[in-house]
């Protein structure tokens, strides 16, 4: 039986399977094991190199600045190009950087290959987070960006760890060396799994322009690009507000006297990460996903409140920290399928605007965060976060709205007239 004019068939969105699904969380993992892993190895870094700590602090810095000044532009390229070949490109760049920084020859070497490394990031996460979005179907794009993007999560309490490890017994080069090696087996298979799958029809972003509808054509001018800043600028009040109290959680444990608690109490936190994700994404594949994130923002302003009041008692601290993470990070994967929802022809370049949003929102919480430590002490830190939670709340709950497809296993109209 033909379906409806001007309605997909069944078979044009054949969704995922594993084999993708695992292959781009295998990425995300790669290469957030590489965004955290340099931190642990920062003082054996130093030592090799003979420069200072605060020195070896600019391999972040760097990192993270390459990182949002050309993620927008990875985007752009990568809409307007193929994914699969700027995600392999970038996987290729992102395995010679890693190299580059295992063999550099001196600290300036080893800075510029860092860069590298931060461009190329800035080309892969975004577009792996775009191929898996516009192919997975509409009624469960959410839960497949969420199990991806559990693999960088993964990697903040599994990857960091196991390559200072490495790092510890046989040296800090064979961290970067093992992931120049991954990243590159991991090339091939993505040349290859993403050309064989057809885009869905409803987010495919070559139809003709007199079949799409009035309301997306005024999306696509200069209102557009105001729209998709300012809903990526809740991320960045969101990272501010999450990452005040990760970043500065071990410190103030070491601190506080309590330096056997950090690596258990940091398991905890990332099990509730990983945890968050998966149900963030599949409540917002069944509900709006602006309601979603403006629901988790509430949560995470309210329990970061309440890990600053637990945490002189332990228990108490690891029962609030589960918590937090739980409502803090059901944020992102509905925040990525609202951006997806309100932008498909435009995915990559809106996902890469998002993921610069996060660091920048993670760059100010660590300068800005150090100072109110220092000054005040981590709870007071955490209650600011908690304050910054509030407007990325009302920001959140006053932007668009996007209709959620039904359950029916058939996606919704493309908004192609019947012809």
């Amino acid at each position: 039986m033909h379906p409806p004019r001007g309605e997909p068939a069944e078979d044009t969105v054949p969704g995922l399977s594993a084999g993708p699904v695992a292959l781009a969380w295998l990425t995300q993992f790669l290469v957030g094991t590489d965004l955290f892993v340099v931190a642990p190895l920062l003082p054996r870094i130093a030592a090799s190199f003979d420069v200072s700590a605060a020195g070896t602090g600019l391999l972040v810095t760097v990192f993270s600045v390459a990182y949002v000044v050309a993620s927008p532009f990875a985007g752009w390229l990568s809409d307007r190009w193929d994914r699969a070949t700027v995600l392999v490109a970038a996987l290729v760049l992102f395995s010679a950087a890693n190299l580059g920084t295992a063999l550099a020859p001196g600290f300036g070497v080893l800075l510029v290959a860092r860069v590298v490394a931060g461009v190329a990031a800035a080309a892969t996460g975004p577009t792996v987070y775009a191929l898996v979005s516009t192919r997975a179907r509409p009624q469960v794009r959410a839960q497949v960006l969420a199990v991806v993007g559990s693999g960088l999560l993964t990697a903040l309490w599994v990857g960091a760890p196991a390559g200072s490890l490495l790092g510890r017994y046989v040296g800090w080069q064979a961290a970067f060396v093992i992931l120049a090696a991954g990243t590159l087996l991991l090339a091939l298979p993505h040349a290859f799994v993403w050309r064989a799958r057809p885009v869905p029809a409803d987010t495919a972003p070559a139809a003709p322009a007199d079949a799409v509808p009035p309301t997306a054509a005024h999306r696509a001018d200069r209102p557009a690009t105001r729209l998709a800043i300012s809903a990526v600028a809740v991320t960045t009040l969101w990272a501010f507000s999450v990452y005040t109290l990760y970043t500065f959680l071990a410190v103030a444990l070491h601190t506080d006297g309590r330096s056997t608690d950090v690596t258990w109490l940091l398991a905890v936190y990332g099990v509730g990460a990983v945890v968050g994700g998966q149900v963030g994404g599949r409540i917002a594949d069944r509900a709006d996903a602006v309601r979603v994130t403006g629901s988790a923002l509430a949560l995470t302003a309210l329990l970061e409140v309440g890990v600053a009041l637990a945490f002189p008692v332990t228990w108490a601290l690891a029962c609030t920290l589960v918590l937090f993470a739980l409502a803090a990070y059901a944020f992102f994967p509905a925040q990525q399928r609202h951006l997806v929802d309100l932008f498909p022809g435009r995915a990559t370049a809106v996902l890469s605007w998002n993921n610069s949003a996060l660091f920048v929102g993670l760059s100010v919480a660590g300068a800005v965060g150090g100072q109110i430590v220092h000054a005040l002490n981590y709870p007071a830190l955490l209650y600011i976060g908690a304050a910054v939670a509030v407007p990325a709340c009302l920001l959140a709950r006053g932007g668009p709205t996007t209709r959620t497809p039904a359950r029916s296993g058939r996606p919704p109209r493309s908004g192609r007239r019947p012809g």
